[in-house]
């Protein structure tokens, strides 16, 4: 089978790092054979999280636009920046949303659960993001994500690519085909799974 992966970058800013991550990894994956589809999160744009607008107006329909998009893939890949050692908003909020999905015209609808995911980062530091990829992976783990073990993280984002948008470094380039490896094999077991 022919693993459908979904891509998207943790920030919306013209010409975020984690955009251009997320770019790497778009290639990365089509190059292992996956069917690679990849948004930018601008185009879903959603409120701050509020239970009270959720009891008052129901989940926003772009959560459902996203959360359909995620249960049609067989794994996901994020790429995110980092906030103050963290997770940043846009991408937060976004999930919590699609979290609070439970049904779809009266089908089951949760899009996290058991969903293969991927975890990406990229900062202007040497610390390359990855104080908030542990915060990333504990908030979707606690979503029932299945997060792969491998991860990539970029420091130095500024000086990481090239014209073409290729890494430099081969260091970097061995650790996005790990988590690009990492996430096609997991979506293609459990799709096995299923099918049996």
């Amino acid at each position: 089978m022919t693993p459908r992966i979904l891509v998207f970058a943790g920030s919306i800013r013209t010409g975020a790092y984690s955009g251009q991550t997320a770019d790497a990894a778009m290639k990365e994956l089509a190059q292992q054979g996956a069917e690679v589809t990849r948004i930018s999160l601008a185009d879903y744009p959603l409120p701050i999280m509020d239970q009270d607008l959720e009891k008052e107006k129901g989940v926003p329909e772009n959560a459902y636009r996203l959360g359909r998009l995620i249960a049609a893939h067989d794994g996901v890949l994020i790429c995110s920046p980092e906030y103050n050692a963290s997770i940043p908003p846009l991408l937060k909020n976004t999930i919590d949303w699609i979290s609070r999905l439970s049904k779809d015209e009266g089908k089951p609808l949760r899009p996290w659960v058991g969903k293969v995911v991927g975890l990406c980062s990229s900062s202007d530091g040497n610390f390359a993001g990855i104080r908030g990829l542990y915060h990333l992976r504990a908030v979707l783990m606690n979503c029932r994500a299945e997060i792969v073990t491998p991860q990539c993280s970029v420091p130095r984002a500024q000086e990481a690519f090239d014209a073409d948008g290729n890494f430099k470094e081969e260091r970097l380039r061995g650790m996005m085909e790990g988590v690009c490896r990492a996430v096609i094999e997991r979506a293609k077991l459990l799709s096995m799974r299923v099918e049996a």
